[in-house]
């Protein structure tokens, strides 16, 4: 090999390496991501890691529900479904968030104050009343109603909005009550790097759990 190629080498491999390097460092915009994929990710590395983080968001959840929250586990425990029905965040077919809505919703921002702790999928449903274009209308607008307000009073660095419309009812939408139990918003708390972090040193330390 001659100098002239080892020279074309050495110039190919600075050009590639900057490359590499930064792929490296780039991370998944979380607002990229379906809500399947923000849901599944990120992912804990082994059994011990997942274990704490399940007995954490355990936790979690019984003092939620000590405040009166619907709640729910899932993905093997580790995250924390909250569940509000549309009514305790909007009038009928309005976008505008309701005083109540916000007292409802102010408990919430505690689990925003330490940045990369959760990620917090908001995702709203309707029942199938009116046209589609409607109904995906009012979703969008009323999961960016609590999105801003959120915004307003936290930081939504790690907030994702999501509007289903009437893609996923609970029942179907042939009464009252199954109607009025589709209209609702669910919250996603979902453990992220910083409590998966803490996870792996050994313990999750940090109470964010204000009174």
């Amino acid at each position: 090999m001659n100098k002239i190629h080892i020279l074309i080498l050495v110039v190919v491999a600075c050009m590639m390496l900057p490359v590499g390097m930064e792929a490296k460092k780039k991370k998944v915009d979380i607002y990229d991501l379906s809500l399947d994929d923000n849901l599944e990710t990120p992912e804990i590395d082994n059994d011990k890691q997942s274990k704490r983080v399940q007995d954490y968001q355990y936790e979690v959840a019984v003092k939620l529900k000590k405040q009166n929250y619907d709640v729910e586990l899932m993905r093997d425990n580790e995250v924390i479904v909250v569940t509000l029905p549309a009514g305790q965040l909007f009038a009928p077919n309005d976008t505008l968030l309701s005083s109540l809505g916000q007292v409802s919703l102010k408990p919430l921002l505690n689990y925003l104050v330490n940045p990369g702790f959760y990620k917090m999928l908001l995702v709203m449903h309707s029942d199938n009343t009116g046209s589609k274009q409607y109904v995906d209308n009012l979703t969008r607008s009323r999961v960016n109603a609590v999105f801003d307000w959120i915004d307003e009073n936290a930081s939504v660095d790690f907030v994702v909005p999501y509007a289903l419309g009437a893609s996923d009812p609970l029942n179907d939408n042939n009464s009252v009550d199954n109607r009025k139990r589709n209209r609702r918003l669910e919250i996603y708390l979902v453990p992220d790097e910083v409590m998966i972090a803490q996870a792996k040193k050994g313990r999750i330390n940090i109470n964010l759990i204000q009174k």
